[in-house]
């Protein structure tokens, strides 16, 4: 990514002028910008902040390059336009496909998102955003968070004996 020095370009807008410095196209900061490889706009220059293994989601910069499929598609080297590409569309569940192209990381969102089924707990029968929940996967089988835990303390309570 291009990293740039911020030079502030305000001007009286009392006067009509308008403020040219730019921003950051997802949280609207105007210090510590770059502009992203894939798309070219301005973000923060915050991937420091994150955490390893915290899953946080507190970094501009690394939400739009990794839950985004304008991030995939570049990470990929994919050619064309992301929300016409074939190879990202065939990547993913259609719920994340949905997910990664309209979530809040974007600066365009994919237009006329395909339908899906909800994922649904196979125990419990609750609606799982895969995108924003804890879940866990076997297979085409999902679990919710609360599910998983309990099924991991079933399994270690057997196995304990």
């Amino acid at each position: 990514m291009k990293k740039i020095k911020q030079i502030s370009k305000k001007t009286n807008s009392a006067a009509g002028h308008k403020d040219r410095t730019p921003k950051c196209g997802l949280c609207g900061k105007k210090r510590n910008l770059i502009q992203t490889d894939c798309c070219g706009q301005w973000i923060c220059d915050d991937e420091s902040k994150y955490v390893a293994f915290s899953y946080a989601r507190n970094s501009c910069s690394r939400n739009h390059r990794r839950f985004t499929l304008c991030g995939y598609h570049s990470a990929n080297e994919h050619t064309g336009d992301w929300k016409e590409c074939p190879a990202c569309r065939n990547s993913f569940k259609t719920e994340m496909y949905v997910w990664y192209g309209t979530n809040a990381y974007n600066f365009e969102k994919l237009e006329n998102p395909p339908s899906y089924e909800p994922t649904r707990c196979k125990r419990c029968n609750k609606v799982i955003v895969l995108g924003e929940e804890g879940y866990s996967s076997k297979g085409d089988e999902y679990m919710c968070e609360k599910c998983t835990d309990a099924e991991f303390e079933e399994f270690r309570r057997r196995t304990k004996k």
